[in-house]
């Protein structure tokens, strides 16, 4: 399967996924429809499925326009048909489904909406994760509350570690900065942000991310881990009430 990520807004991205057997085409997130259908025509493809992790505007603000040129499928959670526009696939959680000939896992991952959802494609190692994990950072927490997002990570935290995360935004800068400010002395995130600057002063994407290095680095993972813990002066506390203290944190940087 080929990934595209398709800049979109000021810093959203789009993925265009092709499975390169059944000649399938999806794109994940469309935030505007412009952008992607340039790529589309560019390289001569016709888009069959439309992918949307939750309803926010900035991840499903092409939908309509895509669906009306391309006749393509929207897929997105059973509990939000009244929120995204134009459903036809309605998923639930640990739903299996096909995409061509990749077999996509559905994991219902509410926290920053009720109705997020994560795609999972088991074969190929990809997880699209919307805007509940980030590279080095979660999604802000708007409809759910803190003990549905840590769920939701911990959700995520399970699957496989050489799993490529394909997260809806370029926020990893700011996430680093954040991440180094109350773990400054994690040696692989000072060589990861290095990394990244280096890609951002190009203009180049930090996406994807595996999540075996997400482990390790980002802050929002690390929340059961007693290093981070006695530096946040939280010594012994429930993995919880890290999570929400690091979450608030996050919220005031």
């Amino acid at each position: 399967m080929q990934i595209i990520p398709i800049p979109c807004l000021s810093d959203n991205y789009a993925y265009i996924i092709k499975d390169k057997s059944s000649k399938l085409v999806g794109v994940v997130d469309p935030s505007e429809a412009l952008p992607v259908i340039n790529f589309l025509k560019k390289e001569k493809l016709k888009l069959h499925y439309i992918l949307n992790t939750h309803h926010h505007f900035d991840h499903i603000g092409g939908n309509l326009d895509l669906k009306k040129i391309y006749k393509a499928k929207i897929v997105g959670f059973v509990d939000d048909k009244h929120r995204i526009p134009g459903i036809d696939i309605a998923v639930k959680d640990n739903q299996k489904w096909m995409f061509g000939n990749s077999l996509v896992k559905i994991l219902h991952i509410p926290g920053h909406t009720l109705g997020h959802i994560c795609f999972y494609f088991e074969k190929e190692g990809v997880a699209f994760t919307g805007d509940t994990l980030f590279s080095l950072g979660c999604g802000r927490i708007f409809e759910g509350d803190h003990k549905q997002m840590l769920k939701s990570l911990n959700k995520i935290k399970k699957l496989p570690k050489d799993t490529m995360i394909y997260c809806g935004h370029e926020y990893t800068y700011k996430n680093a900065e954040f991440c180094m400010k109350y773990d400054n002395d994690n040696i692989n995130l000072k060589n990861k942000f290095e990394k990244i600057k280096k890609l951002r002063s190009s203009n180049s994407p930090t996406i994807p991310s595996r999540l075996e290095d997400e482990l390790k680095l980002n802050i929002f993972l690390r929340c059961d881990q007693n290093d981070l813990k006695t530096k946040l002066n939280m010594k012994n506390e429930d993995d919880f009430k890290v999570f929400r203290k690091v979450r608030d944190l996050k919220d005031d940087f």
